[in-house]
């Protein structure tokens, strides 16, 4: 395991909470990687997340687009995003972190943080953009920033582009699994961990595909229904963090505690919202077949040995939940426009891709495909800093 290129910690004079900021390696001079707030976040955490990055980017490399891919990094911030002090604490750790969003660290939502809440912050601060460090390898800057600002703009069934694509492609990623193993959609139970952005628009895309939710958690427990969810109403009624209001629950639903999602009959898993959910000591409650990781690194090393040898795939975080970031760099670059239906379409078609290139790949490596996708970013990783420069 490699030393990342920058790795900071830093203390807010105010409140006195930690905030961390790893770039793990530059390409062309600029990383990649969203900031992410929640309480119990560390430095390891965000290291791991944004070793995971650099993963993403070379994993998307396509040498005849027109996309090149960045470093990895990730910021994290120690705090409880409902606290009240969450705003200002945001404010201050941007504006420290100022000089890297500058030079040579492009950031934007993750965890704990939805992108508006991170614009209003970096504009408070004085950044031109949260990705400005971007700009100056872009072609034509202007029309690339009004080519994303129209993307981020569009709205579909009232939601945005920017918060549907990635859960798009762990749709397309889950999809890709079954056609491999010849499962019909319409035989497919889902659990889903976080209604969220990336976990909401997964349960939207994978119901809309002919799968059945029937269970969903977020902070207030599990709402659960063996015939099926209504994931539009339970969407309808969820708060800025993913939190779903219980009077859209319906007669037939049920209300469990917040760890049942990890024991229902279903055939596919997806954690969407913290890391580290999956441990061993409550891997052996899950039954079912795959774990499609939405969220980052929601499942433990020592879990997922247990679960590979159990006969439970893991579809890793660095494959299922990359379109969120490809997505700003395929329509920035101008690979794509700002439109739906291409998005949508790039994101589907790239996903499969990748989705299945990584289970070709452990399957002929006789591997997990964490591992596999981790062996195909190694291999992608030479010819890109041969390309373009790597600095780490």
């Amino acid at each position: 395991m490699t030393t990342p290129l920058l790795s900071l910690t830093w203390t807010d004079h105010v409140t006195g909470r930690q905030g961390f900021l790893v770039v793990d390696r530059l390409v062309r001079g600029v990383s990649s990687g969203g900031l992410r707030m929640r309480p119990g976040c560390t430095l390891d955490e965000v290291t791991g997340l944004a070793r995971g990055m650099s993963m993403k980017e070379a994993l998307h490399y396509d040498p005849e687009a027109r996309y090149v891919p960045l470093g990895g990094a990730k910021g994290g911030i120690d705090c409880d995003p409902r606290d009240p002090e969450a705003y200002g604490l945001l404010v201050r750790y941007l504006r420290t972190m100022r000089p890297y969003i500058e030079s040579f660290w492009t950031t934007g939502e993750d965890l704990g943080l939805t992108q508006d809440v991170v614009d209003r912050a970096a504009a408070e601060v004085g950044l031109v953009s949260s990705v400005q460090a971007v700009y100056p390898l872009l072609d034509d800057e202007a029309g690339a920033r009004r080519r994303l600002a129209d993307a981020f703009a569009v709205e579909v069934d009232g939601i945005g582009l920017g918060e549907l694509v990635g859960g798009c492609g762990v749709a397309e990623s889950v999809l890709t699994a079954l056609d491999r193993a010849g499962v019909p959609y319409w035989r497919t139970r889902v659990a889903v961990q976080g209604l969220g952005t990336m976990g909401g628009a997964a349960a939207r895309f994978l119901t809309r595909a002919g799968l059945t939710v029937v269970a969903v958690a977020d902070i207030k427990g599990t709402i659960a229904n063996p015939a099926g969810l209504d994931i539009e109403s339970l969407l309808a009624a969820r708060d800025a963090y993913g939190t779903v209001d219980r009077a859209a629950v319906r007669p037939g639903d049920r209300e469990l505690p917040g760890d049942a999602w990890l024991s229902v009959e279903a055939e596919v898993l997806v954690p969407a919202a913290v890391s580290y959910a999956i441990d061993a000591a409550n891997q052996g409650r899950i039954t079912a077949r795959w774990i499609a990781e939405a969220a980052n690194m929601p499942v433990r090393p020592e879990a997922e040995e247990l679960l590979a040898a159990r006969g439970i795939t893991v579809l890793p975080d660095v494959v299922v939940n990359s379109a969120t970031n490809a997505w700003w760099w395929w329509t920035l670059f101008g690979d794509i426009g700002p439109d739906a239906d291409e998005a949508f379409a790039h994101t589907q078609r790239s996903m499969r891709a990748l989705t299945d290139r990584t289970l070709t790949r452990a399957e002929a490596d006789g591997t997990t495909p964490r591992a596999a996708a981790h062996a195909i970013a190694a291999d992608r990783l030479p010819v890109i800093a041969e390309r373009f420069g790597l600095h780490r």
